[in-house]
C-alpha cells in the first residue's frame, strides 16, 4: 500500500515547517509543500512547489496532483502594526478568496480531506469568569483577521456540503514552541535577562498550545473518520494566569521570575493611554477553551504537558543564544 500524499501550505512558516519536519521523521507520508521562497530548513525529502501567493487566481494544479490530504497552514496572519488602508479587504483577499481558490482546485484534483488551520479568534477575543469557548459554540470575531478566518470556515463548509471532499477545521489558541516569535519570545527574553516585571498579581486564565501538541492533533485529523467535517479547538488542556506562565518559564530557564505585584487596573489604564489595549487584553484578560470534543470524537488528549512544552521552547531559545 502506497503512502498517503500530503500537501502542506506555508511550509516556511512556524507551524508549517514544524509539521513537515515532524511528519518527515515519522516516514509515513509522501510530503509536499507550497512556498513563496526557498527555505533551507525544509527536509530534503519534501517535494517543494513555488506558488507566487495565496490569491484567488493562483494555479495549484501541479502541487495538488495525486494529493490525498491538504493541510492549509498558510495565511495572512494577525498584523500588529497594520499599514493597509482597508485591512479587512486585505485579509479577505488571502484568507478567504485565496483559501477557497485552493480548496476548489483540491476538489477538482480529487483531494479526500482538507484540513484548515483557523484561529480561536473566530470564537472571540476573551472569555469571562467560569466560561470557555467550545468548538461548536457561538462565534464572535472582532478584528479583520478573525473575521476573515470565520468567513473562510463558512466558505469551506459550503464547499464540503456540495462535494465529496471532507473539511476539518482546527482553531488553535496561542501557539508556542521552539522558534516562537513575537510576544512569547519577548517574555522569554525578559526573564532570561533577569528584568523585573510588574506582572506579579495577574489573576486571569489563558489557554495555550505547544506546537508539538498542535501537530499531534493535526496528525490525528489526517485520517480519523470521526474528524470529517468537524471543528476542533487546540490547547494543552491546562490554563494558567500570566503570572503563573512567567514563573514557569522562569523555572524552565532556571532563573527566578522577578515579578512585582503592580495593580492590574493601573496597568490597563496605562496601556489604554498609549494605545496598547489589545496587548493589555492578552496580558490581563482571560481566554479559555474546552477541548473535550477532541477526546470524545478522536480519543485525543495532549501528549505533552505545558511544562514539557515550555522546557522544549526554552532549551531551543538557549541553544540559539549560545
Amino acid at each position: 500500500m502506497s503512502a498517503s500524499t500530503l500537501l502542506i501550505t506555508g511550509g516556511s512558516g512556524f507551524l508549517g515547517g514544524a509539521l513537515l519536519r515532524a511528519l518527515d521523521n515519522r516516514g509515513e507520508y509522501a510530503l509536499r509543500t507550497a512556498i513563496r521562497r526557498d527555505s533551507a530548513a525544509l527536509p530534503a525529502s519534501v517535494l517543494t512547489f513555488h506558488v507566487p501567493g495565496l490569491t484567488a487566481t493562483a494555479d495549484w494544479e501541479d502541487a495538488l496532483a495525486g494529493v490525498d490530504v491538504v493541510v492549509h497552514a498558510a495565511a495572512r496572519v494577525h498584523v500588529m502594526d497594520e499599514q493597509a488602508g482597508d485591512p479587512l479587504a486585505e485579509f479577505r483577499l488571502i484568507n478567504v478568496e485565496g483559501t477557497l481558490n485552493l480548496a476548489r482546485q483540491a476538489v477538482k484534483e480529487g483531494v479526500r480531506r482538507f484540513i484548515y488551520i483557523s484561529s480561536v479568534k473566530v470564537n472571540g477575543e476573551f472569555t469571562v469568569a467560569d466560561s470557555t469557548f467550545t468548538a461548536d459554540g457561538p462565534v464572535a470575531p472582532v478584528d479583520p483577521y478573525g473575521i476573515s478566518k470565520l468567513e473562510a470556515e463558512e466558505a469551506l463548509r459550503r464547499l464540503a456540503s456540495s462535494t465529496s471532499m471532507e473539511v476539518v477545521i482546527i482553531r488553535p489558541v496561542l501557539v508556542y514552541g521552539p522558534g516562537v516569535k513575537a510576544n512569547f519570545l519577548s517574555m522569554i527574553r525578559w526573564l532570561h535577562r533577569g528584568m523585573p516585571l510588574p506582572f506579579g498579581a495577574i489573576d486571569n486564565k489563558r489557554s495555550l498550545v505547544g506546537i508539538d501538541n498542535l501537530i499531534d492533533l493535526i496528525v490525528a485529523c489526517l485520517s480519523h473518520p470521526a474528524a470529517a467535517n468537524q471543528t476542533f479547538l487546540a490547547s494543552d488542556g491546562e490554563d494558567v494566569s500570566t503570572t503563573q506562565l512567567l514563573r514557569r518559564i522562569g523555572r524552565a530557564l532556571n532563573k527566578p521570575a522577578r515579578l512585582m505585584p503592580f495593580p492590574v487596573p493601573l496597568m490597563r489604564l496605562g496601556a489604554k493611554l498609549v494605545g496598547k489595549e489589545a496587548l493589555a487584553q492578552r496580558l490581563f484578560g482571560s481566554l479559555q477553551v474546552d477541548i473535550g470534543k477532541n477526546k470524545r470524537l478522536l480519543g485525543w488528549v495532549p501528549p505533552m504537558s505545558l511544562d514539557q512544552g515550555l522546557s522544549a521552547t526554552v532549551q531551543a531559545y538557549l541553544e540559539s543564544h549560545k
